[in-house]
């Protein structure tokens, strides 16, 4: 007997909400994406937002498309999910691809990373990128690995 897992995830807008996916399509995406009890916080920034945070954690001065924040180690998952959405939006444009598209693969992404996938060696991110595309098959969202020329550099 399979156990339902309870995802509750907030949906904050610090920027502007013109095209970013409603609270209810993120709830769904996220909720593919985690196997085990969840409360998440996601957040859309601006560049301003996302750049100082990825400059405090990550030490890169400029402005990521996502980072993920897991806030403890129990059973049950518990941190944020940050997604930049002017990155968001020019990688979409760049990669000539939906934005809904874009910001499935990313809200999967960070999930993925509260989880505990990385992408720090060719293994692990042949696995991440492997459990990504199921993840978005899944919801209906095409390979964003099918076509690498047009592939977005995550996590810069």
């Amino acid at each position: 007997m399979t156990t339902a897992r309870r995802v509750s995830l907030a949906v904050q807008y610090g920027v502007a909400r013109d095209r970013l996916p409603a609270p209810a399509t993120l709830r769904r995406w996220a909720g593919e994406a985690i196997d085990c009890d969840a409360r998440v916080t996601l957040r859309f920034v601006g560049g301003r937002e996302g750049g100082a945070l990825n400059a405090r954690y990550r030490g890169k001065p400029h402005p990521t498309n996502v980072l993920a924040f897991v806030y403890d180690e129990s059973p049950r998952i518990d941190g944020d999910v940050v997604l930049c959405a002017p990155v968001l939006r020019a990688e979409a444009r760049a990669a000539g691809k939906p934005l809904a598209d874009h910001c499935a693969h990313l809200v999967v992404h960070g999930m993925l990373h509260l989880q505990g996938y990385d992408h720090h060696t060719a293994r692990a991110a042949r696995a991440m990128e492997a459990r990504e595309t199921a993840i978005l098959g899944a919801l209906g969202v095409p390979d964003p690995y099918a076509h690498p020329p047009a592939r977005p550099r995550l996590d810069r």
